[in-house]
């Protein structure tokens, strides 16, 4: 929504970056900056610096940045309007009614009040006599009331519309049910009823503590039925986005998370005393659940299920969570399919052997490899060592290559000194494609002052250079925008740098505050681009440097009018000629 402007100026006033950002991020002055780890990505050197002055916070590891607000949103993973909420309320600001935004404010608060009482209904469902068959699954399955209790799990009747029921009785409109995903409308007679039904039920709780979905365990043997079924994605839920448990793991203080498949893996850990563990929501680990692990720690154990599929997803979730900068670990079951089995046989002190235990990703990578091949044959014992040597070769640490080469040697029982050979061959074999690369994108400098989104691209590198060095000044001295009102954003080659411009000129005419913190309409890839910005430009501020700028820019925009001018007459002058109407 678009807030009025002065509202916005006054409340980030009021919220001092360096005091929201410090909540989260141990800051320490250096200069005029402050710096602290990035709460983005995992990191073991601060590159995230925050500029009181300017108002804004840039990590140059990440490249993520921007205002208080955009802070707040990235770090809470709130739209604009719930940001700006937020922080009005941190500070003791009302925010200004606006139809729009508090109808759908009111929508969301709708949807997890409605969904914290379906909980309530679920769990009430499985002490009553129609969840009687449920709880005593539940408590076989080694969960005591305390669980059921701590984790919300309930029982939804074999019913067609009992929760439709309860959920009207409270007050909810058949609209906000179907919205909510836990009900299902019939094409032919228009009635309601529940999604879930005979089931096991699993809230899904944000870091917020919102319910925001299900899970629901099927409790007969129907083959045609899934045996998990989760809520559908909606206005609060989003499955990728949210891990099972991490409201509760995030508080843990053994240092890290441990990542598995199931609910029920969860849960066991949490009884055993293994109370950092999460599940994803019926998916595969996706980037966005793996950064939302990275802002709670910096080393996850993955425990997945040891048959080909749970292999495989191991395989695909490492280098995911490697580039969300966590340090992976991986623990491979023995004599259990999965945690809850192996905890209820063995218990938690064996669990923890087993933890200890646990491989570093190389490790497991190589054992991977070596399941692949017979080395009592001598072809399938060259391709296991060429295979192990381009892995190894991605290792930065020489000390590393050289551990590893030798266990690797040791195996395929083969001299360290050939191994270490092929190690170096593979690892000068990418550092020249490296170089070649690096070289490809030296010879092609336009490329290489592209933005680093993928999803803001510049037509005219020329131009657009030299609109963000506009941005870059008047942002530093906004008295300069009176120099510069002969540029209109319409001149600028990139949308969103004309965009950036227009509402900096406009504020100014208007007499309020320049700066990165109130601009609005922005994605969060937009407004990290415009801080990197701002980041990138030299700092000394010259009147003939925006001059030369402004210049370029108008004769960019008139250069590509005139283009475009003779593009259309050639094609009117083609067209002509095919008619017979031309010369």
């Amino acid at each position: 929504m678009a807030f009025p402007p002065a509202f916005i100026d006054e409340l980030v006033a009021r919220n001092p970056i360096e005091d929201v950002v410090g909540q989260y991020v141990n800051l320490k002055r250096s200069g005029g900056n402050m710096f602290g780890l990035c709460p983005f990505h995992g990191e073991k050197t601060a590159s995230f610096s925050v500029a009181p002055d300017k108002g804004i916070y840039y990590c140059f590891g990440c490249h993520k940045g921007g205002g208080v607000i955009n802070f707040q949103m990235e770090m809470e993973g709130l739209s604009y309007p719930d940001a700006v909420r937020a922080l009005a309320k941190r500070c003791g600001m009302t925010v200004p009614e606006d139809e729009q935004y508090q109808s759908r404010y009111r929508q969301q608060e709708r949807l997890w009040a409605l969904h914290k009482e379906a909980a309530r209904f679920f769990h009430s469902q499985l002490y009553a006599p129609v969840g009687k068959a449920a709880l005593e699954y539940a408590l076989g399955r080694g969960m005591p009331k305390s669980t059921l209790t701590t984790f919300g799990i309930g029982y939804a009747p074999d019913s067609w519309d009992s929760m439709v029921k309860a959920m009207r009785a409270k007050g909810y409109t058949d609209q906000e049910l179907i919205d909510s995903g836990l009900v299902t409308k019939s094409q032919k007679s228009g009635n309601l009823f529940d999604r879930f039904r005979d089931r096991l039920m699993f809230p899904i709780i944000d870091v917020r503590g919102n319910v925001i979905g299900f899970g629901g365990r099927i409790m007969k043997n129907d083959k045609e039925a899934a045996k998990y079924l989760n809520s559908p994605e909606t206005m609060i839920f989003n499955k990728r986005k949210n891990l099972f448990a991490l409201n509760l793991a995030k508080k843990s203080k053994l240092g890290y998370l441990i990542l598995v498949e199931g609910y029920m893996d969860a849960i066991a850990l949490h009884q055993y005393g293994f109370d950092c563990a999460v599940a994803s929501l019926g998916t595969a680990l996706t980037e966005d659940g793996a950064t939302l692990l990275s802002k709670y720690t910096d080393q996850v154990v993955l425990i997945y299920d040891g048959d080909t599929a749970g292999q495989n997803a191991t395989k695909r979730a490492i280098p995911i969570l490697e580039k969300a900068g966590l340090h992976v670990k991986v623990l491979q079951m023995r004599d259990a399919k999965d945690p809850d089995e192996f905890l209820k046989k063995f218990g938690a002190d064996k669990f923890k052997v087993l933890l200890e235990e646990s491989s570093n990703r190389v490790e497991y990578q190589l054992n991977a490899i070596r399941k692949k091949y017979d080395l009592h044959q001598d072809d399938q014992k060259v391709k296991f060592l060429h295979e192990c040597a381009d892995l190894i070769s991605t290792l930065s640490s020489p000390v590393q290559r050289e551990v590893y080469g030798g266990r690797v040697a040791e195996a395929a029982k083969i001299s360290p000194d050939a191994m270490k050979l092929e190690i170096s061959r593979a690892w000068k074999r990418r550092q020249y494609q490296q170089k070649k690369k690096q070289e490809a994108m030296d010879l092609a400098p336009a490329k290489a002052l592209q933005p680093k989104s993928r999803t803001i691209r510049y037509d005219n590198v020329k131009s657009a250079m030299a609109e963000e060095c506009v941005i870059a000044q008047v942002l530093r001295e906004p008295a300069l925008l009176d120099q510069t009102k002969a540029l209109q954003a319409e001149a600028f080659s990139s949308e969103l740098l004309g965009r950036v411009y227009g509402q900096l000129q406009l504020r100014h005419q208007q007499g309020m505050d320049v700066s990165v913190a109130v601009l609005t309409d922005l994605s969060s890839e937009e407004m990290s681009h415009i801080t990197a910005i701002i980041q990138r430009q030299q700092e000394t501020v010259s009147e003939k440097a925006l001059a030369d700028c402004v210049g370029t820019i108008l004769a960019e925009h008139q250069a590509s009018s005139v283009s475009s001018e003779d593009d259309l007459l050639a094609l009117q002058n083609k067209l002509r000629e095919r008619k017979g109407l031309g010369v």
